[in-house]
């Protein structure tokens, strides 16, 4: 039996059980400090992979958004969902865009893993996370996705406007492994604060964020990239 299990029947037997005035102030008492010591449950992983789609269909759930989003969307599809191998790939030749999560987040936790399809010769592999993007990507927060390392960078809306930020010579290490390779992010998202970590540690991170609500998305801009356990843990 753990502790919390102790707290709950304490709490349980103090407030049915106390006979007199008393006692019962007293247990009672103590039981709202037993309960205040428990903590918090937290919100259920849920897994962001959407159904099987074949490349050339909408992937459900989810919005091309073109970058910048004044280009209009490339009319070459690039998003596919493997199901058997539980993989959401993006093939590179759509163009620049993001792929948005249609489901508008405050404070959050997204963990996704991604690996870059090797290429010889290739050095320059490009894509990344959008975090608490507007809706059509005015405003954006990026967590960068290259061989060169793992930063958060972007347009923050600060003052009644948007100003530009970039944190890569802040970024800790360099923890991104070579192309074919699978890295796992996560990235937290609460109140005025972005934090990222890159496989397993702290990385980077923001304060003074000007959005508090936005959507998630994964970026194409020209490298095949697959994306997987993609999971999300409301805050709120």
């Amino acid at each position: 039996m753990f502790i919390s299990d102790y707290l709950y029947w304490f709490a349980f037997v103090s407030i049915l059980f106390c006979d007199t005035v008393a006692f019962v102030m007293f247990c009672r008492t103590l039981s709202l400090l037993a309960i205040s010591f428990l903590p918090a449950l937290a919100a259920d992983w849920v897994d962001l992979l959407p159904p099987a789609t074949p490349l050339g269909e909408k992937i459900p759930g989810w919005t091309r958004i073109p970058i910048p989003p004044i280009s209009g969307v490339d009319p070459r599809m690039q998003w596919t969902v493997d199901g058997a191998q539980k993989l959401l790939i993006c093939t590179g030749t759509g163009g620049h865009e993001w792929l948005r999560y249609d489901k508008e987040l405050a404070n959050f936790v997204l963990q996704v893993e991604w690996r870059f399809a090797p290429k010889e010769g290739e050095t320059k592999y490009n894509s990344g996370i959008g975090i608490r993007l507007s809706r059509f990507g005015e405003i954006w927060y990026q967590a960068q996705t290259g061989l060169a390392g793992g930063w958060l960078f972007g347009q923050n809306f600060i003052d009644g406007g948007l100003k530009s930020f970039n944190l890569r010579q802040e970024a800790k290490e360099n923890r991104i492994k070579p192309a074919g390779e699978w890295n796992l992010y996560e990235i937290r998202a609460v109140g005025d604060k972005i934090a990222l970590s890159i496989n397993g540690a702290v990385i980077n991170e923001l304060t003074g964020v000007g959005m508090r609500r936005g959507y998630i998305g994964l970026e194409a801009e020209g490298y095949e990239i697959a994306f997987r356990n993609i999971k999300l843990q409301v805050l709120e």
